[in-house]
């Protein structure tokens, strides 16, 4: 239970400081700290992921750097698109899901990494019919793997909504309760097996305690820093899993 705990608060502080992370962190806690079903883990991670997001965007200095314009040209796409990913997700099983999910958690590592280096302004591009595709994938993925996608999100509104890191961690935490949210209530109702309520409501509280704990004492970290030791993280994770099914396989 005491690794149980510190892995939820890892997911809050994730999610707090970075504005992502948290679902590539939930899923493998559910899976292998909780001993559940691929698929009931992923019902699961999506509710944990959505309170949790919600809960980060209660302080006021957060909502008020929410681009809410962005968030409707990712948000709407997205929102169809985690419907449509859960639909999909009926087709796999739960093991493929896990593998899916580990490839996207070595693009989370990539991303994560490069958004470290990443002071220098990016070009804008001309069109922001851009911005529509990513929240589709974004939500598709959602629906598909239990990620939030704020690994994709953080990335997109940076470079191609101009946001600073600060506004595009607020908007991308928005955005990733949207999908997150969506995503869950329809996985569950296509869930064969009960959740475990009482486990997600425990993972859920200490994430909330450490997400508003991660926003509060980062206002003035070296972010940079930061997100490459979680990069280093997110890969060894990956690593770990995709091994862990593929010796299960044979």
């Amino acid at each position: 239970m005491i690794w149980l705990l510190l892995a939820a608060i890892g997911i809050g502080l994730s999610l707090g400081i970075f504005g992502s992370g948290g679902s590539v962190l939930t899923l493998p806690v559910l899976v292998y700290l909780a001993a559940q079903e691929p698929k009931q883990a992923i019902s699961g991670a999506l509710l944990v992921v959505a309170l949790i997001s919600l809960a980060s965007l209660l302080p006021k200095h957060t909502r008020e750097q929410i681009a809410w314009q962005k968030a409707l040209q990712l948000g709407l796409p997205g929102l169809a698109g985690a419907y449509l990913g859960v639909w999909l997700s009926t087709y796999l099983s739960g093991t493929a899901q896990l593998i899916l999910f580990a490839i996207l958690m070595l693009g989370a590592s990539l991303n994560m990494w490069r958004g470290a280096k990443e002071n220098i302004p990016v070009a804008k591009v001309d069109s922001h019919l851009a911005i529509y595709p990513i929240g589709l994938l974004v939500g598709l993925l959602t629906g598909l793997t239990g990620v939030g996608g704020g690994f994709l999100l953080l990335p997109a509104l940076m470079r191609f909504a101009d946001l600073s890191f600060f506004r595009a961690r607020a908007t991308s935490l928005l955005l990733i309760a949207a999908n997150a949210l969506l995503g869950f209530v329809k996985s569950w109702a296509l869930l064969p097996m009960p959740l475990d309520w009482s486990l997600l409501t425990l993972i859920a509280a200490t994430g909330i305690v450490g997400s508003l704990t991660g926003q509060f004492v980062t206002k003035n970290w070296p972010v940079a820093r930061l997100r490459k030791g979680f990069a280093l993280f997110l890969l060894l994770l990956a690593i770990a899993i995709i091994l862990n099914n593929l010796l299960e396989a044979l």
